[in-house]
């Protein structure tokens, strides 16, 4: 082996050592744009509030809270085919038809932010009677009931 052969190995095997020791890899920039696209998307939901429920779960589950803000926030409600508006109902109905009273709430209140009128929020529940029965419908009454009278409420002390 000649010394330029030898010198070229040595660089070629310090280069891999290096990026060993210092990855920066594509997929890492990647993961930094989704989350950094994923906490623009929550800004804007929240006002600026952020997300309680979301960091709460950040402190035992960072995994899940980073996946949810990569993947839910990042990919999905970062595109831009439908407006935040739509996305709302279209969540708001999701969450009603599941019977995830707790997140539905969350996103009601987003709705409500982005314009979504009370009686909107009333008829996407209706719907709900024939998608997911009258149980679903009347749980999913019971939780914008409450979000309605905390928006009542917080307006009534300002």
């Amino acid at each position: 082996m000649n010394s330029s052969t030898m010198h070229k190995l040595l660089l070629l095997c310090m280069l891999a050592a290096l990026s060993l020791i210092f990855p920066v890899s594509q997929a890492q920039e990647e993961t930094t744009a989704r989350r950094d696209k994923g906490h623009a998307v929550m800004n804007k939901l929240s006002g600026g509030a952020g997300q309680p429920i979301l960091n709460a779960l950040r402190n035992d589950f960072p995994f899940l809270a980073d996946a949810i803000t990569d993947y839910s926030l990042g990919d999905v409600w970062s595109r831009g085919t439908l407006d935040d508006r739509t996305r709302q109902l279209a969540t708001v109905a999701a969450f009603a038809a599941q019977g995830n009273l707790a997140v539905l709430k969350v996103h009601a209140g987003y709705a409500l932010k982005l314009g979504v009128t009370p009686d909107e929020l009333k008829e996407i529940v209706y719907l709900t009677t024939v998608t997911s029965g009258f149980p679903r419908a009347i749980d999913a009454a019971h939780a914008l009931r409450e979000v309605f009278n905390a928006q009542a409420a917080n307006a009534a002390s300002k």
